[in-house]
């Protein structure tokens, strides 16, 4: 029966190291007051934003940081703490984290880390800010395309002019 659970221990932990090493982004929040309605609000939109929501135990993920060397969120592992991980954009846990806590006040990030580098809750809400990488890209490509429009139209101004002239 040891041997079992301790088989169950180690497997959990090996589940929580893969996720904390493929993830981009993972943030920690405590969840307690938050009613059944809420929690289940809370996942639906962590499922539409691409991210994976557990309650994993303290000692279970202390053991699977300090194998992958992030010690500076041992802190952070007191009390209910539910872990959200971001596997394609580093900003989207914290993004939708920070959405929902908006209006529910019962959610308070706590830390994260965010492409191997450890924060603090004040700055996984900094993170938080930080748009989507497509919207980055768009506004790069917009930016990109503006000049480029204002340059044909004043050639074609000057192509106009030099015609009726």
């Amino acid at each position: 029966m040891v041997n079992k659970n301790r088989a169950i221990k180690e497997a959990k932990v090996a589940e929580i190291k893969e996720k904390l090493e493929k993830a981009q982004g993972v943030v920690l929040a405590s969840y307690q007051g938050l009613t059944v309605e809420e929690d289940t609000e809370l996942r639906k939109k962590l499922r539409e934003a691409g991210v994976e929501y557990k309650v994993y135990k303290n000692t279970m993920t202390t053991l699977a940081a300090k194998e992958l060397g992030f010690e500076d969120i041992l802190p952070y592992l007191e009390g209910p703490v539910s872990i959200a991980f971001s596997y394609d954009d580093a900003t989207a846990a914290a993004r939708a984290l920070n959405d929902f806590a908006k209006d529910h006040k019962k959610l308070e990030l706590k830390a994260g880390i965010v492409e191997k580098q450890v924060y603090d809750a004040n700055m996984i809400k900094a993170i938080a800010a930080i748009p989507s990488r497509e919207v980055l890209i768009a506004k790069l490509l917009g930016s990109i395309k503006a000049p480029l429009s204002n340059l044909a139209y004043v050639l074609s101004a000057i192509k106009d002019q030099k015609e009726n002239a």
